[in-house]
């Protein structure tokens, strides 16, 4: 999905080859490995908490278990590109992963990262308030304020990063539809994509948030998240939400 998103881009650095690269919370890996195939002179390392990366890599690539929330045990001033994508509702503190991130970057090096919103949208006002789509990005948005890990923080990104040090930084929105109601072709492509990404994330998005922080019985959110699927369904209904 990201890839048509970005047209065949695995990010949009304008760094040219890159040597010393470094994925935060690289689940499954597919990035690192892409990226390694990609530039086999680099050097790829990915971090997450869970060990769900494949056990076969490029040469190139490695995986290492550890919290990017704590202090790293990397070297400073070591990469030239390090990779953030969709670690949002995952990081209390942004600042201080920023702050981090610019010590860990060689002078002139770049940080790339890729966040979602998860506030449904539409233009054409056919996404009412009491829709199930927006009744998901309220609940999960007060979900989040109250697991001290805000998705509204993807509209801060911005700020925190330039107050970290960073020079030249640039912020790009996509609209990401859900389902493939656009007449554009590349849009309705990618919101194809999107309406599988939802129907099957939606489960393991869900369940801890709903039963562990909201206090919902686990009944109750499988009916949500039911509602949910069958809402993504909805052709009547023109959603987006951006990233």
């Amino acid at each position: 999905m990201f890839l048509i998103m970005l047209h065949n881009k695995l990010h949009l650095a304008p760094i040219e080859p890159p040597q010393r690269v470094l994925d935060l919370g690289c689940g499954t890996g597919i990035w690192c490995i892409d990226i390694a195939d990609e530039h086999p002179a680099a050097e790829v390392t990915g971090i997450d908490l869970s060990p769900i990366q494949p056990t076969f890599a490029p040469p190139n690539c490695r995986f290492e278990i550890d919290d990017v929330t704590a202090p790293w045990t990397l070297p400073p001033s070591h990469f030239d590109f390090i990779n953030i994508r969709a670690l949002y509702g995952s990081i209390a503190d942004w600042p201080a992963l920023y702050a981090q991130i610019y010590a860990h970057l060689l002078p002139g090096g770049w940080l790339h990262q890729l966040e979602m919103s998860i506030q449904m949208k539409s233009d054409d006002g056919s996404l009412a308030p009491d829709h199930i789509l927006s009744q998901w990005s309220d609940v999960f948005h007060e979900a989040g304020e109250k697991f001290g890990k805000s998705f509204r923080a993807v509209y801060s990104l911005r700020d925190w990063v330039k107050a970290a040090g960073f020079e030249d930084v640039h912020e790009v929105w996509y609209k990401l539809p859900i389902g493939g109601w656009s007449s554009d072709a590349h849009l309705k492509e990618l919101g194809r994509w999107n309406l599988l990404h939802c129907t099957q994330g939606a489960e393991g998005w869900g369940l801890f948030l709903l039963t562990k922080v909201m206090g919902w019985s686990v009944e109750e959110a499988q009916v949500f998240i039911a509602k949910f699927r069958s809402g993504l369904r909805d052709k009547g209904v023109h959603a987006y939400f951006e990233a």
